[in-house]
């Protein structure tokens, strides 16, 4: 029964990606014999530690967040494939968070694989000459079409509210989303900053109803608590996409997460890379500063978030294959080395009402959420 009932949801989803497609493609129609309007989908596609985001808005216009890693093309091949099965023939908005490979280093290759509409991205800063060659590439790729953004901007993805909430090191003025006063931030650890771009990235808070998704791409432990201390600026959010890919040493902090207090989690993580991997970062609290003691694993602080209702992975963690510091294997998209690795990617189908449905490429397993 356990398979015929997942193959039907498998179908179900199937069908309902099938029509997230350009504007001015035809409404679903309901098994109940009405007419519906499209939702919004969300793919997390395997960039293998990079990050690559594709938001499909129900008006049909789409986003993409960051291309991953030049890779011989890999990323950029992914990517188009996954908009292709979106139903699209060109990617309206594309957003680079900020110029590190992982991150834009697909996007020459992608640009000549499927039109680009608009490209949005940081200011021109480069703090060290190896993120020149990613900034030129975003400046070509860019050329006559490109909008830098501050946090407060939006940008125009017709169905859905996307609001930058970080850039250049800048965060939003004024609470949004029900946010204000945080009290997590009295006995918060301190630490150091994980450099220059890192800390400069955008970061989006996208809004479709009830329903509200968080990307703060690779945000690190610092600006965490500039964003939620002493006010917490993005509120609680239905939906997060892990900062920094899961490497929760000098990210992940408590006071920030405890604070924003996702139902569901995504790690964009690689199997060697982000989620288990541990990358120190000097603790700087004040002396005399009683800190509150936290989980110092990556998973089980996630688990650990209040409310947290489900963890997703873009890969089994193989620096650390424990069990207990990985989700449920359903509820993984790959699972192999690098070399073998199919990229299935996670897809989230959110309607109106609040209720979406996560979903893993390899093996269709799904589950079903309501929007608190």
């Amino acid at each position: 029964m356990r398979r015929v009932f997942l193959l039907a949801s498998a179908l179900v989803v199937a069908s309902t990606a099938a029509f997230s497609a350009q504007p001015g493609s035809p409404p679903r129609v309901s098994q109940r014999g009405g007419v519906e309007s499209r939702g919004l989908d969300i793919y997390w596609i395997d960039v293998e530690g990079g990050a690559a985001t594709l938001v499909v808005a129900p008006s049909g216009e789409s986003m993409l967040v960051d291309t991953g890693y030049e890779t011989d093309g890999r990323d950029a091949k992914r990517i188009a494939t996954a908009a292709e099965k979106a139903g699209l023939t060109r990617l309206d908005h594309v957003v680079i968070s900020h110029y590190h490979g992982d991150h834009v280093g697909g996007l020459m290759a992608l640009s000549k694989m499927i039109p680009i509409g608009r490209v949005y991205s940081r200011g021109d800063m480069i703090s060290v000459p190896a993120d020149q060659k990613w900034y030129d590439s975003m400046r070509a790729v860019s050329a006559g079409k490109r909008t830098i953004v501050e946090p407060g901007d939006k940008i125009p993805l017709k169905g859905v509210d996307v609001l930058v909430v970080s850039s250049d090191h800048q965060m939003l003025a004024k609470p949004v989303n029900g946010g204000g006063s945080n009290a997590l931030c009295a006995n918060a650890e301190q630490k150091a900053p994980a450099g220059f771009e890192n800390q400069a990235g955008v970061g989006l808070l996208l809004t479709y109803n009830r329903f509200t998704f968080l990307d703060l791409i690779d945000m690190d432990w610092a600006t965490e608590l500039e964003l939620v201390c002493p006010v917490n600026k993005v509120g609680a959010v239905t939906l997060f996409q892990s900062n920094r890919h899961g490497a929760w040493n000098g990210a992940g902090a408590p006071a920030f997460l405890n604070a924003i207090r996702p139902q569901v989690l995504v790690f964009n993580n690689g199997p060697r890379k982000g989620l288990g991997q541990v990358q120190e970062a000097k603790v700087t609290t004040p002396p005399g500063v009683k800190v509150a003691p936290y989980e110092q694993n990556h998973y089980l602080r996630a688990a650990s978030i209040p409310g947290i209702e489900g963890i997703w992975q873009g890969h089994l963690s193989l620096v650390d294959t424990d069990p207990k510091h990985n989700t449920s294997p359903d509820l993984i998209a790959n699972l192999e080395e690098t070399a073998a690795c199919q990229g299935h990617w996670i897809k989230a189908s959110v309607q109106a009402d609040g209720q979406f449905t996560m979903l893993n490429g390899r093996n269709n397993f799904s589950r079903t959420y309501k929007t608190r």
